[in-house]
């Protein structure tokens, strides 16, 4: 055999391996996610490594060019690092901010990762397994056989964090507003009466936890979406109506009697106390001063905002000699771009939900409906916290969009699916 033969088949086994292991990497991501802000980190920064190692990137562009999610959460990043170009900010800034929406850069390279069939189920296995994990730890330290003394587990230290495991209350109800939606629809899918009993425990244990033991209003909200759309996934209008009035009374029950639900209605005394341009002591309250002010910059700066990281500037600037605290951050994902993108950036992060969403049918039946509730737990969530901004929350949508999505790139060309 030649050299350069021997040369080739060298590189192509290296390159074989190279992209074995990215997968396995990216696969592994799903229990890191919910349980470790390093492990997470550390896969992150080796899959990218062993993606650019395994090449073959004419075939993995001409994938990223097919898929328009991947290219939206592209097209979003890009503003981002466009929008270092203007504005004013604090040394530093516009680099770390845009550090914190990295992730959507990982979308295209999970989707092509994640283009087949059985990578995609075990990838949703690791990260069911991690938020079983979580259940079992919380409901161990909720019935007192583990403490929650903060040196592994919980954060004892925080009202209301102490039965929150890997993550603080608001991140661990997030992601399990929507685990409880994935184990009700494993168990929906289920090929044997064991299987579907395993996920039905799970998602009801997963429901209590983020109701009724662990406090995240966010959370409880998205839960609340998501069972709506379950039931009209499943059976349509009927179904959504029977949900909607199911939530409503499940709400008022919780309402009198949860302590961890309590401090979602607490929401509309706050609402009611609140007085705009005055100091309040109630987190409503400030964040309703957040979208205030926050709305008045996007006013001032309406067709490209402040610039990547000028937020805060931007903020204290405008809070200069009044009783309003600054902040770097005001509690809504549509806020927060808009404030450094101006309509433009608005309009990119609408379109990246609109593109999900819009492409969801193309996908197999049994992810589309998965496809749908990301977007329902992303995008109901960003209208109260920035989740994109935040490592965990940002991470888990672009794990899950480049998985899910991936998922176009495999379907039968004569399908009549709408392309991407």
């Amino acid at each position: 055999m030649a050299p350069f033969q021997r040369y080739v088949m060298r590189f192509q086994t290296l390159t074989h391996h190279a992209e074995q292991s990215a997968r396995a990497c990216a696969i592994m991501l799903g229990f890191a996610i919910p349980v470790s802000v390093a492990l997470d980190n550390l896969l992150l920064a080796v899959t990218l490594g062993l993606w650019l190692v395994a090449a073959d990137y004419r075939v993995k562009f001409a994938a990223i060019g097919s898929n328009g999610v991947a290219l939206a959460a592209l097209a979003l990043f890009a503003l981002l690092a466009a929008g270092l170009a203007w504005g004013e900010r604090e040394s530093g800034a516009g680099m770390n901010m845009l550090g914190k929406y990295i992730d959507l850069a990982f979308v295209p390279i999970f989707a092509t990762l994640f283009r087949t069939e059985e990578a995609r189920r075990s990838a949703w296995n690791a990260f069911a397994a991690a938020l079983a994990l979580t259940l079992v730890l919380s409901y161990l330290t909720w019935g007192g056989i583990l403490a929650g003394d903060g040196t592994v587990i919980g954060f004892p230290d925080i009202p209301g964090n102490d039965l929150a495991m890997f993550k603080k209350s608001l991140t661990q109800n997030v992601l399990m507003a929507f685990g409880a939606f994935l184990f009700a629809h494993r168990a929906l899918h289920a090929e044997s009466l064991r299987s579907r009993i395993i996920w039905s425990a799970l998602g009801l244990l997963a429901a209590s936890n983020v109701l009724l033991l662990v406090q995240g209003r966010t959370g409880q909200l998205i839960f609340m979406a998501l069972a709506v759309y379950f039931a009209h996934s499943v059976w349509r209008w009927r179904g959504t109506l029977v949900a909607a009035i199911g939530v409503t009374l499940v709400a008022v029950l919780l309402a009198a009697g949860s302590a961890s639900f309590h401090r979602l209605t607490q929401t509309f005394d706050d609402l009611r106390i609140w007085q705009p341009g005055q100091s309040t002591h109630t987190s409503t309250g400030e964040r309703l001063e957040f979208y205030r002010n926050s709305v008045a910059i996007v006013r001032d700066h309406p067709l490209i905002g402040v610039g990547t990281g000028g937020f805060a500037k931007a903020y204290a600037d405008r809070m200069a000699g009044s009783e309003v605290p600054p902040t770097a951050n005001p509690h809504s994902e549509y806020l927060n771009i808009a404030v450094q993108l101006g309509g433009v950036g608005l309009l990119a992060l609408l379109y990246l939900f609109f593109c999900e969403w819009r492409l969801a049918p193309a996908l197999a039946a049994p992810d589309r409906h998965l496809a749908r509730a990301l977007v329902i737990t992303i995008a109901f969530g960003c209208l109260f916290n920035s989740l994109l901004m935040d490592h965990t929350e940002g991470l888990f949508f672009a794990w899950a969009s480049g998985l899910l999505y991936a998922g176009l790139q495999s379907r039968p060309a004569n399908s009549g699916a709408p392309t991407p």
